[in-house]
């Protein structure tokens, strides 16, 4: 399924494709069909890529890649923020024409100053807008989901006008749209 969105061009058109980390349509790294939902994993993705999904000490990392070798290699599979963190399932894939060139995907940062009655941290929601290569796989924008009423607007935005053109040797992730405690967390280290 391909949405256009209204900044498209007739030259090339932007639009949004979707893929999830459902466990349906994932494997574990050792080729086993069914994976807990909390251990790391491949998923299908779009246009012959794959996902990685990997956890370690309640902080996941999402990369990307033609097979699982090469999104590991990326920075994208060493971007993990400091609070407990976690990637929802859904990825919207950014698409010029039929190729991918970002990926946008709704995270839950732990707020551990903002606990429940039962003593567990709440979720700040963040849009993380990453870049895929060629050129590298890496994080370009973020975006404070309770901070902004358009979030995702600005996320698409981030992404069809700085991933292309994003160098993820040289430059850094950005916040776009209004700052709130999802992009707080997520920059402390």
């Amino acid at each position: 399924m391909l949405v256009l969105s209204h900044g498209a061009t007739a030259q090339t058109p932007f639009g949004s494709t979707y893929s999830t980390l459902a466990a349906a349509n994932c494997w574990s790294a050792d080729g086993k069909k069914t994976v807990d939902d909390h251990s790391s994993r491949i998923c299908r993705g779009k246009a012959g890529l794959v996902v990685i999904d990997m956890v370690d000490d309640l902080r996941e990392t999402i990369s990307i890649g033609r097979n699982r070798a090469e999104a590991a290699k990326e920075p994208a599979a060493q971007a993990w923020f400091g609070p407990f963190s976690s990637a929802t399932p859904t990825i919207e894939w950014r698409m010029a024409g039929s190729l991918p060139f970002a990926i946008i995907q709704r995270w839950r940062i732990a707020d551990q100053s903002d606990q429940d009655t039962s003593g567990r941290p709440r979720d700040k929601a963040l849009l993380i807008v990453t870049r895929l290569s060629p050129g590298g796989v890496c994080h370009v924008a973020y975006v404070d989901a309770s901070a902004n009423p358009n979030a995702n607007e600005l996320a698409r935005q981030a992404a069809d006008e700085s991933a292309r053109s994003f160098a993820c040797d040289k430059d850094r992730a950005k916040i776009v749209g209004n700052r709130g405690r999802a992009v707080e967390l997520a920059t402390q280290r």
